[in-house]
């Protein structure tokens, strides 16, 4: 195929974007999906933050208490790679290494997905342990973390395999 005058050639995938274009377009591809998960994590963050201070707290047993801190530190640790790959973008600001930068920040979101599957699972095994029952909590607990599980890593693999 004849490449058009100051166009890359076209790859597989039919963009006719340069390794630069690319970059960028992941880049901005990546924020929108951290803006989509910044907003949960950190709503969730903020609830956990002023559970210790509400009375009924103090009636957690050591199982509850320890479940709630998991769940805190899963939240705080996503925040943390949320925001990672912003700070680094900062840090890194006009010296030409955005692929390097989009490629970190891939990971860290990777990650973030993972410490929020079991962000989300603690809080619904803290929910129903306290509201219903220990076995209640267990088994929500684990649904969720088998059924968010299921919908963000098997389910892209099955697409990604069928494809």
């Amino acid at each position: 195929m004849a490449q058009t005058a100051g166009m890359p050639e076209p790859r597989p995938d039919g963009r006719r974007e340069s390794p630069e274009e690319r970059s960028d377009r992941n880049w901005v591809e990546l924020l929108q999906e951290l803006r989509v998960m910044q907003t949960g994590v950190q709503i969730l963050t903020g609830f956990l933050l002023i559970l210790p201070f509400q009375p009924r707290f103090q009636d957690l047993d050591a199982f509850q208490r320890n479940v709630y801190l998991v769940d805190l530190l899963a939240c705080i640790l996503t925040t943390g790679l949320l925001v990672a790959p912003v700070a680094i973008h900062r840090a890194l600001f006009r010296r030409h290494l955005k692929q390097s930068i989009v490629t970190v920040g891939d990971r860290m979101t990777r990650g973030a997905l993972v410490l929020l599957a079991v962000a989300l699972s603690c809080t619904a095994l803290l929910v129903f342990d306290v509201v219903l029952d220990r076995t209640a909590g267990l088994v929500v607990g684990t649904a969720c973390a088998v059924l968010l599980l299921g919908l963000w890593a098997v389910l892209p693999a099955v697409i990604r395999h069928r494809h």
